[in-house]
């Protein structure tokens, strides 16, 4: 038996459900570590935010090391995995489900990262204003945020392909990539991928779903950070450095004054 479910373009909150929520954590090409936050952290202080936590990686790290840190994504069932994963560890979180351009929590925070280039997600200029905007007013004074980036690469398709995985269960899983269009002038990204459930014997789960990105590049987006309010903008490369001014993949550290 074959489902086959087809959709266009969707917002990352309604991407992220169902088969590509319970498949993301066995095909994710890169999972962030504890280690590449800390420091951060560090330096930052206590109490701090992860937008776009997802299933969890590294925000349960963070907090098995003690980090006073909560989470933030816009995807109920990414969050539920999250809340099974954090159980099964005996760990507590505080996990928001809220969309970082329209979020209203109660708490202000010394750190607001995000762990990966999650921010490409807001595939308007709108949404990635008001999302500076809503972690700016979520920062103490003197707080900072982290955020990742990339920009978009014309000569290689999102997501690299096809990856495969084994499920415990003996299922193969499989996301490919059907379509993926670039348009680097205006910095957008649009792709198609076909998720996969194959169990052994032979039942097939098939979902279908395209999903858009928006790149700045450094110039941009520094302005759009100082525009939001923020001070002490700095561009740093994936080693902790400043960032080349071509840079394909780079953070923007800054500060609420």
């Amino acid at each position: 038996m074959t489902t086959d479910a087809s959709a266009a373009h969707v917002a990352a909150s309604q991407f992220y459900t169902g088969l590509v929520a319970e498949l993301y954590d066995p095909l994710v090409s890169y999972r962030a570590t504890a280690d590449e936050y800390a420091g951060f952290l560090d330096h930052s202080g206590p109490p701090a935010l992860e937008l776009g936590c997802g299933s969890g990686a590294p925000l349960l790290d963070l907090v098995a090391r003690g980090y006073d840190v909560e989470g933030l994504d816009a995807s109920a069932d990414m969050l539920a995995l999250c809340r099974a994963r954090a159980a099964a560890r005996g760990l507590r979180v505080v996990l928001h489900e809220q969309e970082m351009q329209s979020m209203a929590l109660p708490r202000r925070y010394r750190a607001i990262f995000l762990a990966g280039a999650s921010f490409t997600l807001l595939a308007s200029d709108a949404d990635a204003h008001a999302a500076l905007a809503r972690v700016h007013e979520h920062l103490l004074p003197g707080g900072a945020a982290l955020i990742p980036l990339t920009l978009a690469d014309p000569a290689a398709p999102p997501f690299g392909g096809a990856r495969e995985a084994r499920a415990p269960d003996g299922a193969s899983l499989r996301v490919t990539v059907l379509a993926a269009h670039v348009d680097a002038a205006r910095g957008a990204t649009r792709t198609r991928l076909r998720y996969e459930r194959i169990a052994r014997d032979g039942r097939c789960e098939t979902l279908v779903r395209e999903i858009a990105t928006r790149h700045w590049p450094q110039p941009v987006f520094r302005r759009m950070l100082e525009d939001a309010g923020f001070a002490r903008i700095t561009a740093v490369d994936p080693r902790g450095g400043r960032a080349s001014a071509d840079a394909a993949l780079f953070a923007f550290l800054a500060q609420r004054a």
